[in-house]
């Protein structure tokens, strides 16, 4: 049975989530219904994704992977998929053919996230429902000083849902880098986020709180001191989901970039 990796790119806002639930519209949903009609065995089995991003999360870069019946050319099954998937924001960039034992969560070593925040008193005519928009501009620098306490490995239960079902909060956050460009009126802040993996909401969680020091409430050790307490009531705001994108799926090789891929 051919294992086919999918690059996926989506606008979460009309959806639950990634993950299929029986009475609610998902990406992962969309998706199988399109393979169902190129297979209809496919009916009976499910997709596996690197990440399952929150309601109104957007992706550029996920992963999933699909058991088929067919051999398809890579390029032929992205095609099809992007044919049946019409209407939904919903978009197959590449498919490769994988081996059995790669696994688009399981395999994965590394998830980039992107949140993008904007700073400015006119409404958003262009990107609305894409960022988080407040009326300010943020001190960046300050902003870049909090988020140096909490890269490397850490109990990162401030900065954890209180609903997260990760077994441990220690978690390896590798790099955070905070982006600023001007825009009509205003600022863009772009904060990229890469670790293995992460808690759920703690992309989230650090970026409504690094927004508190940027607006001049919190100062950037507080950053340091709400993560040593490792109380979720130390947190800052955790900020809507509609500016954070799931951007690239790191494996030890690339399923998309080689002979088995297209």
């Amino acid at each position: 049975m051919p294992r086919f990796a999918l690059q996926v790119e989506y606008d979460g806002a009309p959806f639950a989530g990634w993950q299929a639930q029986a009475d609610q519209p998902s990406v992962q949903g969309a998706i199988e219904t399109a393979l169902a009609r190129l297979d209809p065995a496919f009916a009976t089995r499910r997709i596996a994704a690197a990440g399952r991003t929150d309601a109104g999360v957007h992706a550029t870069g996920q992963v999933a992977h699909a058991d088929l019946d067919r051999d398809w050319d890579p390029f032929r099954l992205s095609e099809a998929l992007n044919w049946h998937l019409k209407p939904a924001p919903v978009a197959i960039l590449r498919a490769a053919r994988v081996p059995d034992d790669f696994h688009a969560r399981f395999s994965a070593v590394e998830r980039r996230y992107l949140f993008r925040l904007v700073a400015r008193r006119a409404p958003l005519t262009h990107g609305r429902g894409q960022v988080w928009q407040v009326l300010n501009p943020l001190d960046v620098d300050a902003m870049r000083a909090g988020a140096a306490h909490l890269i490397g490995h850490h109990d990162f239960t401030t900065f954890r849902s209180s609903i997260c079902q990760a077994k441990s909060p220690l978690k390896s956050l590798d790099e955070i880098r905070i982006e600023v460009a001007d825009i009509p009126q205003g600022y863009e802040y772009r904060f990229h986020l890469r670790a293995r993996s992460f808690l759920h909401n703690q992309v989230r969680s650090i970026v409504g709180t690094l927004e508190r020091v940027g607006a001049g409430s919190w100062a950037p050790e507080r950053v340091g001191q709400a993560l040593a307490a490792r109380d979720r009531a130390a947190c800052g705001p955790v900020c809507p989901p509609h500016g954070l994108y799931l951007t690239g799926v790191g494996y030890p090789c690339d399923p998309f970039d080689g002979p088995i891929g297209r």
